[in-house]
């Protein structure tokens, strides 16, 4: 038994999610959690800069679920992640178009993926972010077609799963944590479990 499991031993788990991708980043952890999805509104204000737009829609994923930790005794995650060009923030894709148009404006130059995320309990709550830097390769457009045709884009923030051929044959490199490009930057979720 790890350290996490052993602090989490007496604890109810609930992953806020409906990501398998989370789901299986939180399975890799070694610690028993339910999944319970939270279907709050991602609207954020404005002005907020790119981490507080994803620590906010974290917390409010959180803290839609309140109710499930009412006996003192459970622990709810959410995350959120966003990805930026510049200033621009991307949201998840409308439809394959959207998708594809999005993986070409993210061809041929770096992005920024910031993933909030918020751990909640009766007693306490605790939001953190982690960003990384991803570098994509000029996407051709058979390429993007391919990968829009073939996998599922539409659930992804920027369109693209990094785990998946589209970040096999297009990323050239990432600086920071690889699973917070999946979704869940799990050694610093690791971290803020053990000291929550």
């Amino acid at each position: 038994m790890n350290a996490l499991q052993k602090k989490l031993e007496s604890v109810k788990l609930i992953l806020g999610s409906h990501s398998p991708r989370r789901q299986q980043l939180l399975k890799e952890l070694g610690v028993e959690f339910v999944v319970m999805p939270s279907d709050a509104d991602e609207s954020f204000p404005d002005a907020f800069r790119r981490e507080e737009v994803a620590m906010f829609v974290a917390r409010k994923k959180a803290t839609a679920l309140k109710a499930q930790v009412a006996d003192g005794n459970t622990i709810v995650i959410t995350a959120d992640s966003i990805v930026c060009l510049d200033d621009l923030i991307i949201n998840k894709p409308v439809d394959l178009k959207d998708a594809e148009r999005i993986l070409k404006l993210l061809g041929g130059s770096k992005h920024q993926v910031y993933t909030g995320v918020c751990v909640m309990s009766s007693k306490k709550s605790t939001t953190f972010f982690c960003k990384t830097d991803v570098s994509f390769k000029t996407l051709s457009d058979d390429e993007i077609s391919y990968y829009v045709e073939k996998y599922s884009p539409i659930d992804k923030a920027g369109a693209y799963g990094i785990q998946e051929w589209i970040g096999m044959i297009g990323i050239e490199y990432i600086f920071g944590s690889y699973t917070n490009v999946m979704g869940l930057p799990v050694k610093e979720l690791y971290e803020n479990l053990l000291k929550f």
